[in-house]
């Protein structure tokens, strides 16, 4: 899991990935579903609407890639997803092509398959 910033909170198990992007639950279970919330650049910005691209895979070739309109509640936007396979890598987007994407490096969450083996 790459996470540069980490702030966990253990009611909610949510974790802070970096300054602006958001997920909860932690740790991020096979099947279960995913809160992503983002108040990063392009909300700053005025972003009209904000996306989420997802996918699956290993961080250089993404599959089952979409795109997940996000809703703007006081000031941050929210999502669900499924998390499913074993990676989850995102970055964001407005509707004018505006991309934040972690200067590059989009984010990266790893699946766990909920087994304690």
């Amino acid at each position: 899991m790459l996470i540069k910033k980490t702030a966990i909170n253990t009611k909610n198990r949510s974790s802070i990935v970096e300054e602006g992007v958001e997920i909860a639950p932690i740790p991020v279970t096979e099947g279960e579903s995913i809160t992503i919330k983002y108040d990063g650049l392009l909300a700053k910005s005025g972003a009209d609407k904000v996306y989420t691209h997802l996918g699956y895979g290993s961080s250089d070739s993404w599959k089952d890639i979409k795109d997940i309109p996000m809703k703007n509640t006081k000031g941050s936007w929210t999502c669900e997803a499924l998390a499913e396979q074993d990676r989850l890598n995102f970055c964001f987007h407005d509707t004018a092509n505006n991309w934040d994407n972690n200067n590059g490096h989009n984010w990266s969450i790893t699946v766990h398959n909920g087994s304690l083996s």
